[in-house]
């Protein structure tokens, strides 16, 4: 072939889960000719590339493609990281590193917003979360949409397609723009604590430093803060409040009944004792895993539901992206599945969700 970039076989066999040994049993290629693609140290024959191409499930055009700068496992604030598989991690810096191309790609024909993400390294998270608001304009009152709110700020927002509640969410710096990668098989009120977790990252620990359980638990301190303030918390939910009770006031936030027991508890609303009895109570009943009264729709994004209709308006589908990307529509699915209300190939939006979108404009 023309040309073949070695660090593309790299990134497609990791965005696929696979070591070398998997992919020469389903390519029907030597493991040690994959070494060498892979080094760069011999050029596969065309028919090779196929079969790679095949088994990976990329277009062959894939692989003649510049390179692509893939998002560093250090710079990246993975969460759960003990219960995370290396090959997770991979697959999820491959899709990073799609979306860091197609984000280039948009950037050439939109006007997106900048990004305000302040730099609030070592501030304690109750005073970060505080900060932040008073900075955005939001007052006390309940976040309507983390999504929403990230991309008003100038935070790209992605999805994550991969079926694994180990990988919750991950955020990373592309230059001076942030990303967030949300995945959105968990519950709703789940995915808008993710949202909040990766944007105290964001704040808290700038590319990616420091990692471990510290920088987690703050950032879980921060979102817990941003999403519930102390005042409202307090003056909302009564003292020694029931199962019950929480029930119904969570959907005065959104958020998970677990995340506002554990916020009820951090305002001391609940003492240690009630506290844990809600969470035993909560466990026997299977509220970790399968949420009460869930919220009825995902959190949506306006900016790539603005971007798809308009590029739809100007008569490139979804398939013309992905060609332009290299890439086989599925994976351009799996870093906006969830995240786009209409479909990328059709399907109308009222006047009222247009007036409600961020402002973006062709370039």
């Amino acid at each position: 072939m023309a040309t073949f970039t070695a660090s593309r076989l790299t990134l497609a066999r990791k965005r696929r889960g696979l070591n070398k040994t998997q992919l020469a049993e389903a390519s029907d290629v030597l493991q040690r000719s994959i070494t060498e693609y892979e080094a760069g140290r011999t050029v596969p024959e065309e028919e090779t590339v196929r079969r790679l191409a095949k088994a990976l499930r990329f277009p062959i055009e894939f692989f003649e493609g510049p390179e692509l700068e893939v998002p560093e496992e250090q710079s990246v604030s993975f969460r759960s990281m003990a219960s995370m598989k290396a090959s997770q991690r991979d697959a999820a810096r491959g899709a990073g590193a799609i979306a860091f191309e197609l984000q280039q790609w948009l950037d050439e024909r939109f006007k997106l917003p900048i990004a305000d993400i302040p730099d609030l390294k070592g501030m304690p998270p109750e005073q970060a979360s505080a900060s932040l608001r008073e900075r955005w304009g939001l007052g006390l009152q309940p976040i309507r949409s983390m999504v929403h709110l990230l991309e008003l700020h100038g935070v790209r927002v992605f999805s994550l397609a991969e079926q694994a509640r180990e990988v919750d969410a991950f955020s990373v710096w592309h230059g001076s723009t942030p990303f967030c990668f949300l995945n959105t098989i968990k519950s709703f009120e789940h995915g808008r604590f993710d949202a909040a977790h990766e944007l105290g990252h964001l704040v808290l620990h700038r590319h990616g430093h420091p990692h471990g359980r510290a920088a987690e638990q703050e950032a879980n301190a921060f979102a817990s803060a941003f999403l519930m303030p102390a005042q409202m918390v307090r003056a909302h939910v009564p003292r020694g409040a029931s199962l019950p009770q929480l029930i119904q006031l969570k959907k005065t936030w959104n958020v998970s009944v677990a995340a506002l027991a554990h916020r009820s508890h951090d305002v001391g609303l609940l003492s240690d004792w009630l506290y844990r009895g809600l969470c035993i109570e909560m466990g026997r009943l299977g509220y970790r895993t399968n949420e009460p009264s869930p919220m009825p729709n995902r959190e949506t994004s306006q900016v790539l539901n603005k971007i798809f209709t308009a590029l739809r308006d100007d008569g490139l589908s979804k398939s013309d992206v992905a060609k332009a990307l290299r890439i086989h529509t599925s994976d351009l699915d799996a870093i906006v599945f969830g995240l786009v209300m209409t479909s990328v190939d059709g399907g109308g939006s009222s006047d009222a969700s247009r007036a409600q979108r961020p402002n973006l404009r062709l370039v």
